[in-house]
This record gives structure tokens, C-alpha cells and sequence, in this order.
């Protein structure tokens, strides 16, 4: 007979900063234009990005590091690019699909 409360062998550290960067990233499309709330859009966005590419290290997954730290090189607020608005609402989208899936499929081995 087995456990059903067994503990899962992985777990996924970048779930909730993927989630967390998604929500931010669709709130953040209506303030695109917006020289002051998308500033702090910028530094949540890349923030949330770089602490993502830490979980992609650790888990050795390292196909993830290039999409997650194009997007923190795209929102960082230090050397801010700019983009026309379109462009801009596309990468929101964009990096939201990127910030969920790979929250979802970065797993862990747990050490016991």
C-alpha cells in the first residue's frame, strides 16, 4: 500500500515568483506610457526575473537563462530601453507566458 501524503521528490521555488511576475506584467499594461508607475513596473519585473534565473541555476536548467534574463535586460530600470507602446504591450505579454512556464516546469530534487 502506498502513502498518499508521501512528500513529492521536487519541488518548484520559481512558482511563485513566475505567478507573481505574470500578474505584475498584465497589471502593468495599462501604465506602459506612464513615465512613474512604469519605472516600479521595470524594477518588479526584472527583480522578479533575476530571483527566476537563481531558481533556473539551481534546478541546472539552464535553457531557461537566456529568456529570463532577456527579460530583465528589457524592463531594467538602470539603462531603460524604449520601445513604441504596441511593442511594449506585446513583451508584456510575452514575458508572462515565459514567467509561467517556467515557474511551472523548473523543478528541484528535494535533499532529505
Amino acid at each position: 500500500m502506498t502513502n498518499r501524503y508521501a512528500t513529492p521528490a521536487f519541488t518548484r521555488p520559481a512558482l511563485a515568483p513566475g505567478i507573481l511576475g505574470a500578474i505584475a506584467l498584465l497589471a502593468f499594461i495599462a501604465v506602459v506610457g506612464d513615465s512613474g508607475w512604469f519605472t516600479i513596473a521595470r524594477f518588479v519585473v526584472s527583480i522578479l526575473a533575476l530571483i527566476m534565473c537563481v531558481f533556473a541555476w539551481q534546478a541546472k536548467q539552464w535553457w531557461w537563462l537566456p529568456l529570463l534574463g532577456a527579460i530583465a535586460v528589457l524592463w531594467n530600470p538602470v539603462l531603460p530601453i524604449d520601445l513604441p507602446v504596441i511593442a511594449w504591450q506585446i513583451a508584456h505579454i510575452l514575458a508572462a507566458a515565459v514567467f509561467v512556464a517556467s515557474g511551472l516546469f523548473i523543478k528541484v530534487n528535494r535533499v532529505d
